[in-house]
């Protein structure tokens, strides 16, 4: 399901789209780790005609699954534009393809949501990230940690 327009319904006025739109339908499969959509997105628009253009306001609001990158912990990340403008042209070389007087706004709206997604999602901001646990006090030995060799030193040792 796209979120489409019909140009003759906007020669006598503006038209006001209201509804959620399924993550399916705008293609966000993301293949990402840290960052899922699973929800689906609500929008509040209003389009009108221009000259040669499309004008499209009103607001856009979903609510992500993400991972924190420091600690790993999921959270829900909401993603609001609002206010959200578009303009679409419908003349020249960046206008917008029409089937049957009907403009489709989903690829604009998809493009517009993905540029807003995190780029490195955190819980908090002043997220510390993962503990570190000393591998004998996770054992409950209370002795203390034998100072490791680095690699660089075990390759040292190699005649060669």
């Amino acid at each position: 399901m796209s979120l489409t327009v019909n140009l003759r319904a906007l020669t006598k006025t503006t038209v006001r789209l209201q509804g959620e739109i399924p993550p399916a339908a705008l293609g966000l499969d993301l293949r990402d780790e840290v960052i899922q959509v699973n929800a689906p997105v609500a929008h509040d628009l209003e389009v009108e005609m221009l000259d040669d253009a499309l004008l499209v306001r009103g607001s856009l609001r979903m609510v992500l699954d993400c991972e924190c990158v420091r600690c790993l912990k999921k959270f829900p990340y909401p993603l609001v534009l609002d206010p959200y403008t578009l303009h679409i042209p419908l003349a020249g070389e960046e206008a917008i393809t029409l089937d049957n007087d009907n403009a489709d706004l989903t690829p604009f709206l998809r493009e517009d949501m993905l540029l807003e997604f995190p780029q490195h999602p955190l819980c908090k901001p002043e997220c510390a990230g993962l503990k570190k646990i000393d591998r004998n006090q996770a054992r409950g030995t209370g002795v203390k940690p034998e100072i490791e060799a680095s690699a660089w030193a075990e390759l040292n040792k190699l005649k060669l």
